[in-house]
């Protein structure tokens, strides 16, 4: 036999602010905590989310630690685990907290009247409680909970849901009825009704239904179908942050965020009282937390969003190359600036052997971490391919394989890719990238044009190898389209013939002061201006001893 057959349970429930209601212990395990889903609410952020819990052990009552945090005490001293007995006060390890007394007996189990919704002083306690809510829960839930269970103290209503807005219906965030936890089920009034009623009603939607009442319009006649006595529809307003008027006042009904649903088939609700005022402060309270939640959740998304773009700058970092080769027979110049959004801009110099050196610029498409992994993955598959034996054709091909097969054409990248030996023999390949600028020992410019298509675009496409000699003194200035389509204020763009024009005016300069020199140029039409994509630049020079 359990113990609620042969003597039924009642908590004697005393809040911080006073009040005090009697519980009825229906059904084992019985929970107890902070979370909103227990069978006993505990407004205290000290509080575990689920406390202690009430469980049948030989045909008796005990309580039991679920591993809370400030620990479960009964008659002042602290347990794991505790029968019960009539008359045992059961505490929660925080001063000034919730204080339960256990008792025994159908007489007991009656409610206390001071809960009841017929009391102003009720009314009053119940408002309290949610004001300790809001000052001390870390919980938007918990707050919502008690808005919940004030209203229905207030009402004197039996069961109460909130409702959201979400797409074109209402989703239940908060279920409740006066002795605890509802499942969302239980709500037996379609959403869309409801919808149907907040969308073209301003204030409350109250009616009471006596034995001969007949409602008239649709959503009533739904209502009263399901022989509710009682219902009570409270919008909830979408709040602007920093203006007073707008959360004094009910919003029309495209400005509403959701619905506060009580019902009742025992009695008629009661707005008198103050009642009426009272729900109106509790609805604007409860749009004010969730609106609150909503920034919070804003802030939080741009603190993420802040710190995808920290890795990926690091990210694009480690990409660059260690050291450069500023004397000998090859020598480089390379700098890669992000822009406010982090690109996938990836450039690097290496020696593949004494006699070998080879450049490689990438350019991914599309922004944020995503494109920086992508490029890292690029530099990966360019750093291995001088150790696979690869020709530069098959290299290419399979790094074409690789990013079709897993963006499906949706994200690619322009590539640049070049040897140059000791003897001056310069193979290249251009994959869709911006033609880089062959600057002659004798002034003239060159064009190195694409050979073939964006690497990941096209699941087939052919690399063609091009072949040249250079010439000592030759200069290669390599970059990304974040040059050319670098903005100034006015929105001009800095654009290739004004980049040729700089490298032809220092056609008799060495590498450095080429690389320098459009820098300065660069940076002085800008202004300072954001940029929308990295600008990435290098500059070769071939210089045999």
């Amino acid at each position: 036999m359990s113990p609620s057959e042969n003597a039924p349970a009642v908590l004697l429930v005393k809040s911080p602010s006073g009040a005090e209601s009697r519980l009825r212990v229906e059904q084992l395990p019985f929970r107890i905590g902070r979370h909103g889903d227990n069978d006993l609410v505990i407004r205290d952020n000290r509080a575990s989310r689920y406390h202690a819990r009430i469980v049948a052990e030989g045909g008796r009552y005990a309580v039991e630690d679920l591993k809370s945090s400030f620990g479960l005490f009964v008659n002042g001293k602290r347990v794991e685990r505790a029968l019960l007995e009539p008359g045992d006060c059961i505490e929660f390890g925080v001063p000034d907290s919730y204080q339960i007394t256990f008792e025994l007996g159908g007489a007991s189990a009656e409610p206390n009247p001071a809960s009841t919704g017929s009391s102003s002083l009720a009314k009053l306690r119940s408002t309290l409680e949610v004001a300790r809510a809001l000052e001390s829960s870390l919980s938007t839930e918990d707050v919502l909970v008690a808005v919940v269970e004030a209203a229905l103290t207030i009402t004197g209503c039996e069961r109460g849901f909130l409702l959201l807005r979400q797409a074109d219906d209402l989703e239940i965030r908060i279920a409740r009825s006066r002795t605890g936890p509802l499942a969302k089920t239980d709500l037996r009034v379609p959403t869309r009704l409801l919808l149907h009623a907040l969308n073209h009603r301003r204030e409350f939607l109250s009616m009471n239904f006596g034995p001969e009442g007949t409602p008239a319009d649709a959503t009533e006649r739904s209502i009263y179908d399901l022989e509710l006595r009682s219902v009570v529809c409270v919008p909830l307003v979408r709040v602007r942050a920093g203006s007073v008027d707008e959360t004094n006042v009910l919003s029309p009904a495209g400005e509403t965020v959701g619905l506060l649903y009580m019902d009742s088939r025992m009695r008629n609700a009661d707005l008198s009282a103050g009642g009426r005022e009272l729900l109106t402060t509790l609805a604007l309270e409860a749009s004010t937390v969730l609106e609150n939640a909503r920034l919070l959740e804003e802030q939080w998304a741009r603190q993420r969003m802040e710190q995808e773009l920290k890795i990926a700058r690091q990210i694009q970092e480690s990409l660059l190359p260690r050291a450069l080769p500023a004397g000998g027979w090859f020598r480089a110049a390379v700098s890669s600036i992000p822009s406010l959004e982090v690109g996938g801009d990836y450039v690097d110099i290496r020696r593949i052997t004494d006699q070998l050196w080879a450049a490689v610029m990438a350019d991914v498409s599309g922004k944020g971490v995503g494109a920086a992994i992508l490029a890292s993955l690029l530099q990966g598959m360019f750093l291995a391919s001088p150790y696979t034996r690869l020709s530069i054709a098959e290299m290419l091909l399979r790094a074409n394989r690789y990013l079709n097969e897993r963006t499906g054409g949706e994200q690619y990248a322009t590539a640049f890719y070049c040897t140059l030996a000791r003897d001056g023999c310069l193979h290249w390949v251009n994959a869709g990238h911006p033609p880089p600028i062959l600057l002659r020992g004798t002034g003239c410019l060159e064009s190195l044009g694409a050979t073939g298509m964006p690497l990941g675009m096209l699941e087939e496409s052919e690399y063609t190898v091009e072949e040249m000699r250079l010439e000592p003194g030759d200069r290669i200035v390599i970059f990304t389209d974040g040059v050319t389509e670098a903005q100034n204020s006015a929105r001009e763009f800095f654009g290739l013939a004004r980049l040729r024009q700089v490298v032809a005016s220092h056609a008799q300069e060495g590498f450095q002061e080429i690389y320098a020199s459009v820098r300065a140029v660069l940076d002085a039409f800008t202004g300072g201006a954001p940029q929308r994509d990295d600008v990435t630049l290098a500059v070769l020079e071939y210089r045999p001893e």
